[in-house]
C-alpha cells in the first residue's frame, strides 16, 4: 500500500480531470448552440425576446456551475500534500 487513503490513485484522478473538461466542453457547446441561434433568430427576423430571455438565464448557470467545481477540484488538489 504505497498510496495514502486521502490522496486519490491515478485512475480516480483521470475521471476527476475528465468530468472537469466534459463540463467545460459542455459549457462551451451551450454558449455556441445560443448563439447560433440568437444570430439564426436575427437572420431569419424572428422574435429574439426568448432567445435572448433563455441565454441570459441559461449562460450564467452553466458557467458558475463549471467554475464552481473546477475551483472546487483545484482547491482540494492544491491542499493535498
Amino acid at each position: 500500500m504505497t498510496d495514502s487513503p486521502t490522496r486519490p490513485g491515478g485512475f480516480i484522478f483521470f475521471l476527476q480531470v475528465l468530468s472537469i473538461s466534459l463540463i467545460w466542453v459542455l459549457v462551451v457547446s451551450v454558449i455556441t448552440w445560443i448563439l447560433n441561434l440568437i444570430s439564426l433568430s436575427h437572420y431569419l427576423h424572428d422574435a429574439q425576446n426568448a432567445t435572448l430571455a433563455i441565454s441570459l438565464v441559461v449562460l450564467p448557470i452553466f458557467t458558475l456551475l463549471a467554475s464552481v467545481l473546477t475551483y472546487v477540484f483545484v482547491g482540494l488538489r492544491k491542499h493535498q500534500e
